[in-house]
């Protein structure tokens, strides 16, 4: 989809020879990336070698201390052997390949990165930038096609890459400045917008769950921080004083299953706002030893870091058979149906405290932190009466769902906002649209 059919094309055109660039204005040249650029794999020293102390040259590994422009470094090395000056560019080879960033000081890296340095009047470095963000989808081709997601400098090397005369491309650079920085400040005025969307959304749970609907309700302490006042007439209870977890597998909705399919649900089909991808299908015999285990009506809780802080919590739903499996890292909350509306109960576990305040309880023998299950069982919460809880989770349904509306929207709109930009920078590289009187 072309979204700049408003510029003019150049008055004449060749063929490139190259299948993905197509026709290019008569007096650009096509060459491999090797014939403009210097390049410089980084090489890594070993591990003890590093420090967090600011001793030596900051070092990156890969893409991991990459910024929107420039990175920022965590560790430092004294023994780098391999170098980025200012303004190279750095070019990650290893997953995910392709990411990009400019130097903004002189930097080690290892073997994660790639540094670009133009020649001197060959390749503009502002306007190098702009051709590999078109150029390394090219390199994606060629390290999935690998044994494992990363290219070599050969592969860098050999990128075929359009080159304008050098006063040609400072003129298309200075456009992209221009014009990127124009759709990147609308893409982070809809980014915050989605933030104050989800704030509002945050704060709109924490109030009914809280202190009810009714403003004009009279209120008592509740003892708990977290909570504050509530209504004179809720209880303040523990988890397992409103549900059990982690119910047991043997039961006789699973005595007469062998091969039978079942809902299997892992960690990464799960999304931060309680929403599922489609779910997965596999025999009960493969399941039934490995797996946590729930039915419909249970509260799913990753325990794992960064799965509990970022709200991987969901309410188990239109379960299509009547047993389902998924990760170990998931606490299940059968909630008890004499005392508790599941779909409240989900919204307090969602609700940004009992996030807040695990994440402080969360214990790790070796690697990743994990919410004890105890912590959740003793989890201090508001219950108003059965009726108020269904009044609630009604409520909070319509009013998130608003809310969730809008921010779908925003997120669309910063979709197309990053097509565009795309699509204008390829056009503008690839000679499709003549900007040289735009600047």
């Amino acid at each position: 989809m072309h979204y700049t059919t408003r510029f003019r094309r150049y008055p004449e055109y060749k063929e490139s020879g190259v299948e993905w660039i197509g026709e290019v204005p008569r007096n650009w040249e096509v060459k491999r990336l090797k014939y403009v650029a210097d390049l410089n794999m980084g090489q890594s020293p070993p591990s003890e070698e590093y420090n967090g102390d600011q001793v030596g040259t900051p070092f990156l590994q890969g893409n991991a201390e990459f910024g929107s422009h420039h990175p920022t470094p965590k560790i430092y090395c004294p023994t780098a052997k391999k170098h980025a000056n200012l303004g190279d560019i750095l070019l990650s080879v290893r997953a995910p390949v392709g990411a990009i960033n400019v130097a903004d000081q002189a930097y080690g890296i290892g073997r994660g990165l790639c540094a670009i340095r133009s020649r001197t009047n060959q390749l503009e470095r502002h306007y190098a930038k702009y051709l590999l963000e078109v150029v390394r989808t090219k390199l994606h081709v060629v390290a999935t096609g690998s044994t494992y997601d990363a290219v070599t400098v050969d592969d860098v090397s050999n990128v075929t890459c359009v080159v304008p005369p050098f006063s040609e491309q400072t003129q298309i650079a200075n456009f992209l400045d221009r014009k990127t920085e124009q759709i990147d400040e609308l893409i982070r005025i809809k980014e915050r917008r989605i933030e104050l969307l989800q704030e509002q959304r945050t704060a709109l749970i924490n109030q009914a769950v809280t202190k009810g609907l009714d403003p004009n309700v009279e209120m008592k302490p509740s003892g708990v921080e977290w909570i504050g006042q509530i209504p004179a007439h809720w209880k303040v209870l523990r988890t397992k004083h409103v549900g059990s977890s982690n119910p047991s597998k043997n039961n006789t909705k699973t005595a007469c299953l062998k091969d039978e399919l079942v809902v299997f649900l892992p960690m990464e089909r799960v999304h931060t706002d309680g929403t599922i991808d489609q779910e997965l299908r596999r025999p009960y015999s493969q399941l039934k030893n490995g797996y946590t285990y729930f039915e419909e009506g249970d509260i799913l809780i990753a325990k794992v870091t960064p799965c509990f802080e970022n709200g991987k919590i969901i309410h188990i739903k239109n379960l299509a058979t009547s047993i389902g499996f998924g990760s170990t890292e998931f606490i299940v909350i059968r909630p008890d149906l004499q005392k508790v509306f599941p779909p409240f109960l989900h919204y307090i576990f969602y609700n940004a405290p009992l996030r807040s305040i695990g994440k402080h309880f969360m214990t790790s023998a070796i690697g990743l932190k994990r919410v004890p299950t105890e912590f959740v069982e003793s989890f201090r919460i508001p219950i108003p009466t059965y009726q108020e809880q269904t009044q609630i989770a009604d409520f909070l349904n319509h009013k998130t769902e608003q809310i969730d509306e809008l921010i779908t929207a925003a997120q669309r709109k910063i979709e197309l906002l990053k097509e565009y930009r795309q699509s204008l920078i390829s056009e503008a590289v690839t000679g499709k649209i003549d900007v040289r009187n735009e600047v």
